[in-house]
């Protein structure tokens, strides 16, 4: 078991690397091609070896590209997180944690007083945006509005996704994570590790 623990291990964190999977949907597609796709998300590896392997795979294969392309974007999450800032923003995922590639979306979390604002603003701005939604932090269905945003350095769009939360949600959203890091970053946070080129995130 060990054995299928470490590969399933290794195919995800290839699969998040190369193909800009999530990390659910890559452990459930890793376990699948390695014909175990009856286990259930409890015998699945946890996150947090999954980004270990992540971090190795990157610093062996793209470490030559994958520094530049996480500031850049983190520069076009900020860049966003600045036009949206009274709601409260915070990046998070592969972006805020420091393994995003050119292949990565950017996630980023609202927190408003009226779920429909971030939209009207959206609007106001005229901005293109599709409305979807996913299981929030706390379990809960939340909307993601989704855009894109077009990049020179890619040469093809980033595609940004907002999750909107409730304003009482954001203390509970900012709790250490396993590690004891933040698991997302506000504006003057990740404002900081633009400006420093720094990858990992700030100690709470």
């Amino acid at each position: 078991m060990a054995s299928l623990h470490d590969d399933i291990i290794a195919l995800a964190a290839r699969l998040i690397v190369e193909q800009g999977e999530e990390y659910g949907p890559a452990k459930r597609k890793a376990a699948k091609q390695l014909g175990r796709a009856s286990l259930r998300p409890a015998e699945l590896p946890s996150n947090e070896d999954i980004e270990d392997e992540v971090r190795e795979y990157l610093r062996i294969f793209h470490s030559d590209t994958q520094p530049g392309e996480l500031q850049h974007l983190r520069e076009i999450a900020l860049l966003w997180m600045k036009r949206l800032q009274e709601f409260q923003p915070h990046c998070t995922g592969a972006v805020w944690h420091g393994t995003a590639t050119r292949l990565n979306d950017i996630w980023i979390n609202l927190f408003c007083d009226d779920g429909k604002a971030a939209e009207i603003a959206m609007i106001n701005a005229g901005v293109d945006y599709d409305v979807g939604s996913t299981q929030g932090f706390r379990g809960h269905e939340v909307d993601v509005l989704t855009c894109a945003h077009p990049s020179r350095l890619f040469g093809q769009p980033v595609i940004l996704h907002f999750t909107v939360y409730d304003r009482d949600d954001l203390r509970g959203a900012l709790k250490p994570d396993a590690r004891g890091r933040l698991p997302r970053g506000s504006v003057n946070e990740l404002q900081t590790l633009v400006d420093q080129g720094l990858q990992p995130p700030p100690q709470p």
